[in-house]
């Protein structure tokens, strides 16, 4: 089971992204370029985050696991909410924040992609 600080590092591994906090203290948006692409309260307990997925594989997730949900306060077709309490084995919830930023970060503008694969490639 991922822990809030274990799911937030990983968050903030991906290749520029940032932690803000838009809609007050208890929940902290993942953003890449200024595009969200997880959100995390900060208290809730088991964590939770929210994701973006693929409208299909949305679906498929929210039947194959009972710990995936529609999007809390979300658009429903393109976000799903995770709960962290250990039903969903750890790489599987790593793979989907990976997914989720892979897909705000393709829908990025091509001079946003470019700013991207060169801190990738600084690192």
């Amino acid at each position: 089971m991922l822990d809030h600080a274990t799911l937030r590092t990983f968050c903030l591994n991906m290749t520029g992204a940032v932690e803000e906090f838009p809609f007050g203290p208890d929940a902290a948006v993942f953003k890449v370029m200024g595009k969200m692409f997880a959100l995390m309260p900060v208290v809730a307990d088991p964590p939770t985050i929210s994701l973006k997925c693929d409208p299909i594989e949305a679906v498929i997730l929210r039947q194959q696991y009972p710990s995936v949900q529609p999007g809390y306060h979300l658009n429903k077709k393109h976000w799903n909410t995770v709960v962290s309490d250990g039903s969903l084995k750890d790489e599987r919830l790593k793979e989907m924040v990976e997914d989720s930023y892979v897909l705000v970060r393709q829908k990025l503008t091509r001079k946003a992609r470019a700013e991207l694969d060169e801190l990738e490639n600084d690192e």
